[in-house]
């Protein structure tokens, strides 16, 4: 939702996809409301939104992003990475025809992949 990470993300995901523009679904902390799956209402708008993208906009990838110094999930960045690994779950389980990534945006607002090992575990973002 943070404007100051709409930017960087979108650049990055333009780069990563190949496409030129970039489908934005916007909560405070997606990353904590993605991977704890308690707000049902919010997940469900989210899949919604989802949805439209990437069936009638014909989005190829979906990006689960975190970024520093977040209002609405105020935690450590280790603690953000291992929330992006399992917020990536929710989409990845829906459409599993679409790769889905998970990004940092650190305290210069450059975007970060967050590099999955085979058994999922979360390794540091890429530099």
């Amino acid at each position: 939702m943070d404007g100051r990470v709409q930017e960087p993300v979108s650049v990055y995901l333009r780069k990563r996809f190949g496409v030129d523009f970039v489908d934005t679904i916007t909560e405070p902390g997606p990353e904590k409301l993605l991977a704890e799956c308690k707000e049902l209402a919010s997940l469900e708008s989210i899949l919604m939104r989802l949805e439209i993208s990437i069936e009638r906009h014909r989005s190829v990838g979906i990006a689960i992003a975190a970024h520093y110094d977040c209002a609405g999930n105020p935690v450590s960045k280790e603690a953000k990475i291992e929330q992006v690994k399992d917020a990536m779950v929710f989409p990845r389980r829906n459409y599993r025809h679409v790769p889905v990534i998970g990004l940092m945006v650190d305290e210069t607002w450059q975007a970060h992949e967050i590099l999955l090992t085979e058994n999922n575990d979360a390794l540091a973002p890429s530099e």
